[in-house]
């Protein structure tokens, strides 16, 4: 009888063995969220630029006091946890305009985190420092619950919002501010100097500053010397600076962009390029001329001095203007370049050339290139578009075919010298008689 209790007892202590214990639930007495922010990364931003602000929130939040027994069912939401969270960025005393809406990040448990990034314009003539950027963040939370029966509950929430604030520093720079921009004579297909006056409205005076002008996308403005040095830029201070640039040939009578930059040394010792500036620069239409004479007169044989007029039809002066033509069969010349001087804009002047004509040259209009060579405001040499001077070749009848055919000339002369010594022939001998 006591080996068979004795085996009962084994039995019931071997099967409590594999019976598993009742599961504790957990119960939070206390607790709630507490959230916070920081920018990540570095939280310096340059003046007049479009930034973008990456917010880390972090969730602290901690319940000290929790209940654990058998006869708790766990909850499905706790104390802790900040749900349907929603951020709002705004301004504060900070030089910028925020840009993104209130973003909804959902819910953030106890010891989480997330990032968020909120786009904004820094002003462009925000003063350097450190400013604070507030935060709204608006959330709800678990409160209590109500427990009917064993198995149905009713959880009770609130809304609640923190605002924090975070720390924004706009950072000490060189920023250009263009002044003004002149150029003298800029015209397409030809070279010029840009003259541009800027002024350092940032809050660092920069060291061994160097002003840089670059070309604008496709701008036909292009800069030949493209960098002058100034040395030190105060804050505040102007400086004034030349260069030379080259206009495209295609460019046309408008207002083109260039940028312009500032290469500087920091106050870490670091060169660094500043934000660009585009300022506009007036570009004239290229230098043309055209022939405002009618078309010359001229006979097969004969030998004459036909004029040319050419108008500056361009929008800038040009000097030293010497035009040229090209006699071909059947023509020949002996004076087949001109001086026409200084051309301002809208003036003509008249150029004269030799020209012959072959005997056996074809009855027709021809029409020879002439060009003109000048110089502009930079003493460079420059020739213009070839032009077609026109010329009539026909035969002239009465006075004009013989003035303009040497042969008939001569037999003109011939008489009329023959008339005149006849007369003075007639003359002696009357006064004999």
């Amino acid at each position: 009888m006591a080996s068979i209790r004795a085996q009962a007892t084994i039995l019931i202590i071997i099967a409590a063995c594999f019976v598993a214990p009742a599961l504790a639930g957990t119960k939070y007495l206390d607790g709630s969220p507490n959230l916070t922010a920081y920018i990540a990364g570095a939280n310096e931003y340059p003046a007049g630029g479009d930034i973008q602000i990456p917010v880390v929130v972090e969730n602290n939040g901690m319940s000290l006091n929790v209940q654990v027994a058998p006869n708790i069912i766990d909850r499905a939401d706790v104390p802790t946890t900040a749900k349907f969270v929603t951020i709002a960025m705004g301004a504060g005393d900070a030089p910028i305009v925020i840009k993104s809406d209130p973003q909804v990040i959902g819910d953030l448990a106890s010891q989480a985190q997330t990032t968020v990034t909120f786009d904004a314009k820094v002003n462009a003539d925000a003063p350097a420092g450190t400013y604070s950027v507030p935060l709204n963040i608006s959330y709800t939370q678990f409160s209590t619950v109500d427990e009917y029966g064993v198995d149905t509950f009713r959880y009770y929430y609130v809304q609640d919002n923190v605002t924090v604030t975070i720390p924004l520093v706009i950072k000490q720079e060189v920023i250009p501010e263009v002044v003004s921009a002149t150029s003298d004579q800029l015209i397409a297909g030809a070279d010029g100097y840009l003259n541009v006056t800027i002024r350092n409205i940032g809050s660092l005076d920069g060291a061994k500053a160097t002003v840089k002008i670059l070309q604008d996308d496709d701008s036909p403005v292009s800069p030949v010397d493209s960098s002058v040095f100034v040395g030190d830029f105060p804050a505040g201070s102007t400086v004034s600076c030349q260069y030379r640039v080259t206009v495209a040939k295609n460019a046309e009578n408008k207002t083109y962009p260039v940028d312009v930059v500032v290469v500087y040394q920091n106050n870490e010792g670091d060169f660094v390029t500043s934000r660009s500036e585009t300022v506009g620069v007036n570009v004239g239409n290229k230098v043309d001329f055209a022939i405002l004479s009618p078309p010359a007169q001229m006979s097969p044989g004969s030998k004459k001095t036909i004029l040319v007029e050419y108008q500056n039809v361009g929008n800038s002066t040009i000097r030293s203007a010497e035009a040229r033509i090209s006699a071909v069969d059947p023509f020949t010349s002996t004076s087949d370049t001109a001086y026409l001087g200084d051309l301002a804009p809208g003036q003509s002047a008249v150029a004269s050339f030799q020209l012959s004509v072959a005997s056996d040259g074809t009855l027709k209009e021809y029409g020879l290139d002439s060009e003109i060579r000048y110089l502009d405001a930079l003493d460079d040499t420059y020739i213009s578009d070839p032009m077609k001077v026109t010329i009539d070749v026909e035969n002239l009848t009465g006075i004009a075919g013989i003035v303009s055919n040497p042969v008939y000339l001569s037999l003109l002369v011939a008489v009329i010298i023959g008339i005149l010594y006849a007369v003075y022939h007639f003359r002696n001998i009357r006064k004999k008689k």
